[in-house]
């Protein structure tokens, strides 16, 4: 078990249904108006209003930060992984690749970095993890620039082509 599922805003309740995630991880644009899928429940779902962007002083922007980093690993620590722990933002590319990638290690803290960056790659050829979530993840997560380093290794994703929700597992396979 713990399985992640990445998706865009517009495909959060077919997702939610079809893999029976009942938790769930927001980061929209602050003041996003969505409605959360009847199967997620409200105590189990964190909504963190941060835009997709990777430095601070953008005017009304609000870039990811470091409370907003503890709060994604608080919450992965917290899920059960009995069932997959659904994440998304607007498009499914930037926010929650990077939010999914410091979920895996809040709860699986051992595994290599690099192996963890290539699962996600495997998964989405789209996925750009936001740097700023990465880099303030790698900080509080002390990987000592590991997640840094693997993230910068799989690059930028393929252009936008529209919805390509992914999974992928938490951990690495156990021989």
């Amino acid at each position: 078990m713990g399985t992640i599922v990445v998706a865009p805003l517009g495909k959060i309740a077919e997702l939610a249904v079809r893999h029976r995630c009942r938790e769930m991880l927001s980061l929209v644009a602050p003041r996003q108006d969505f409605h959360r899928p009847a199967v997620i429940s409200a105590a189990r779902h964190l909504i963190l209003g941060v835009n997709d962007i990777a430095f601070a002083g953008t005017g009304k922007l609000v870039a990811p930060g470091e409370e907003h980093v503890a709060a994604i690993i608080d919450f992965a620590r917290d899920w059960d992984r009995q069932a997959p722990l659904l994440v998304h933002c607007m498009m499914g590319v930037s926010r929650s690749p990077a939010a999914a990638l410091l979920a895996a290690l809040a709860v699986e803290p051992d595994q290599d970095d690099h192996d963890l960056a290539q699962r996600v790659r495997r998964a989405s050829v789209q996925a750009t993890p936001n740097v700023r979530l990465v880099e303030i993840g790698d900080h509080v997560l002390h990987r000592g620039g590991r997640l840094i380093a693997a993230v910068k290794a799989i690059g930028r994703g393929a252009d936008y082509v529209g919805d390509s929700p992914f999974a992928f597992c938490a951990a690495p396979e156990r021989p």
